[in-house]
């Protein structure tokens, strides 16, 4: 069935997001950086933040006690979020803009904490082409969890095996596949632009080019 709704991840598709683009500013070495995220297990913190487990002030008071001569590491992360991003991912724009011009319907399902992501929207103007934006940390709730996928399909009102699910971790596609979703994993822009014009959904010829009819 060719889709009639794509549902985009947002961090590593169509935004560089990375705390380490932040924590080189503030370590001398990558070695250091990655010994410090492991050190605080910064995906699993990070991860209850974007399930909207509290405030960041709380959770940054938590980790620190934990590892209190990391506290303004911690603490750098909420407050200076926005330089975990180094802008957008062009080319996924490119798509992305590409799919809105062929009147593809168009949602966005991200797992981000509620506070980070007020403080970076305004660092994608491409959020205006999505009909939707569903943040896991307002909803309390993150991916891969069977209830945000429930969640935007019921929305929404979307028929599963209409809705193809973009995302860059194999875990949450394989989420969108339980919940009866086309699935792709994100692995780079060409990568999507191949399977989007073999669906139907472009026509391969890049930018600006109408959508082929099936």
């Amino acid at each position: 069935m060719t889709p009639t709704c794509v549902v985009f991840d947002l961090g590593g598709v169509l935004v560089e997001w990375d705390p380490r683009h932040l924590y080189r500013e503030l370590l001398p070495s990558d070695e250091d950086v990655e010994a410090f995220l492991d050190e605080i297990g910064f995906e699993a913190w990070n991860h209850t933040m974007d399930a909207g487990e509290g405030t960041w002030a709380d959770a940054v008071e938590r980790l620190a006690r934990q590892h209190p001569h990391r506290r303004e590491l911690i603490a750098a992360y909420p407050a200076r979020f926005t330089e975990t991003l180094a802008g957008p991912i062009v080319d996924s724009v490119d798509v992305l803009q590409e799919l809105h011009g062929a009147d593809i319907r168009l949602i966005a399902l991200t797992n981000w904490s509620a506070e980070t992501f007020a403080a970076a929207r305004g660092e994608m103007d491409f959020l205006d082409l999505f009909d939707g934006v569903v943040v896991s940390g307002e909803e309390r709730v993150a991916k891969p969890d069977p209830a945000i996928f429930e969640l935007v399909l019921r929305r929404y009102r979307l028929d599963p095996a209409a809705t193809l699910f973009v995302d860059d971790r194999p875990v949450n596609v394989d989420a969108a596949a339980t919940a009866g979703m086309q699935a792709l994993l994100f692995t780079d822009p060409p990568a999507l632009r191949r399977e989007l014009t073999r669906q139907g959904l472009l026509d391969g010829a890049g930018p600006g080019s109408p959508r082929r009819e099936p």
